[in-house]
Parts: C-alpha cells; structure tokens; sequence
C-alpha cells in the first residue's frame, strides 16, 4: 500500500487540477480560479514546491506585495478519473505553507513561485491522512504516474471484458449475473475497479457501486513489469 506522503507526492507531481488559494485573494470578485491554476509545478530536493504563474498573475503580485512577510498559501489537488465512472473525482490534497518569488524568471512572461511545505493532508480512495513534511519531502512519486491515465483508459477501451472478469477473484461478491466494471486506479502495488451493478444504467438509484482492488504479485517499477503482472491477475481470472 502507498503510504499517505507518497500519495500525496505523486498527486503533486501528476496532472491533476491544481488551484493556489492565498488568503484575503482567492475568490475575489476581480479573480477567477484560472488565475490562481499554476502552469507547471515540481517539487524541490528539500520538498519545497516550485510553481510557474504567468508574470502578471494575482499570485505573483501577491508574492511580490509580500517581500520579506510570510504569505500563506494553500496548494489544493483535484485528482479526477481520467475514465468515465460513478463519482469521480478519486481524491483531494491540500498543501499548505508560505509563498515567495524566486529570484530570475523562468522565461519571458512567467515568474516562479516557491511554496514552503508547512502542513498537508491528503482525502482518497485511501483514506484521509495527514503527512509530515519531512516524510512529504522523502517520499518518491509512484513510478506509473506520468502513464496512468493512458494506461487506465486502454484497460477500459481494449481489455474491458479481462478487467470486468476480474470479479471472479471476489467470490460471492463478484458474482453477480451483470455488472460493469472500469478500472479506477493504478499504481506500482496494484488495480482498483469500480464495479457497478443493478438496473440504473450507472446512474439510477437502483445501482449498486463498489471498489475492489487487486493487488499485484509484487510492485512493479516500470510498464514491462506492468504487463507481465496484468498478465498475471487475468490468468487468475481464468482459473
């Protein structure tokens, strides 16, 4: 299982939705939310986060006006199914520390905003969890991050009827006459479906959803060793 800070890295260094709220800023009358969305963001060697504005966003200003006060800020992470599934939004982290510039610029029109890491908490399919950030600044980002989204959608559109089949590894639980199955999430530990079943057509208040996660014969690293564990849970399936 991914612990809480690295699930809590890999949303910050993944391409989920990404709003910077300041205090006495965000919602303002004269600021929309686009305003606030970083074009680029990374995480520094000592877990700081660095985050790229346009020159004359509300968030640069705001870091300027600062100069040498402390101006908090809260980085928050909307992490949405990249397949079309009964609610899905899979989960939220929240960041929250004290925002300066950082001196140059990174090209013309952009200004680099540097966020100290103070507090986080991360609310998913895990749980809800807070992360120290020594443990946040430690941890590794999940090594399929940057492919699941394309990995998950090619599960769902090419291989349907092997992850659907994958309810005959849940027992009684899975056995129900019709269901639909897309796969919700992935990582280096293993597969989470979201199963739905019931007459609803995945809408209705006669459907029944839940999750199920198939963990794989050990963590993989890279998409070869991906494949041979997919290989591995469909041949389970089977029987």
């Amino acid at each position: 299982m991914p612990s809480a800070a690295e699930r809590t890295r890999t949303l910050v260094q993944s391409t989920c939705s990404a709003v910077l709220l300041i205090p006495g800023l965000a919602g303002g009358a004269a600021t929309r939310v686009d305003q606030l969305t970083p074009e680029a963001r990374s995480v520094g060697p000592d877990g700081e986060i660095f985050l790229v504005f346009p020159a004359d966003s509300p968030a640069v200003r705001a870091a300027t006006h600062a100069q040498d006060d402390e101006l908090a800020a809260v980085l928050e992470i909307t992490d949405v199914a990249p397949v079309s599934v009964p609610h899905r939004i899979r989960g939220r982290a929240w960041i929250s520390g004290w925002l300066t510039c950082v001196p140059g610029v990174t090209e013309p029109g952009r200004m680099m905003l540097r966020l100290e890491v103070g507090e986080t908490s991360v609310d998913d399919l895990w749980g809800a969890e807070s992360v120290e950030p020594d443990d946040f600044a430690r941890a590794e980002p999940d090594p399929l991050v940057s492919h699941e989204a394309e990995l998950l959608q090619h599960l769902h559109s090419a291989h349907g009827d092997q992850v659907r089949g994958l309810s005959a590894l849940l027992g009684e639980r899975g056995s129900a006459a019709e269901h639909r199955a897309v796969p919700l999430s992935l990582d280096r530990f293993g597969l989470r479906i979201r199963f739905t079943e019931g007459t609803g057509g995945g809408t209705g208040a006669a459907d029944r959803t839940f999750d199920a996660r198939f963990e794989f014969p050990e963590p993989v690293r890279d998409i070869a060793q991906l494949r041979r564990a997919m290989h591995t849970l469909f041949e389970a399936a089977l029987g």
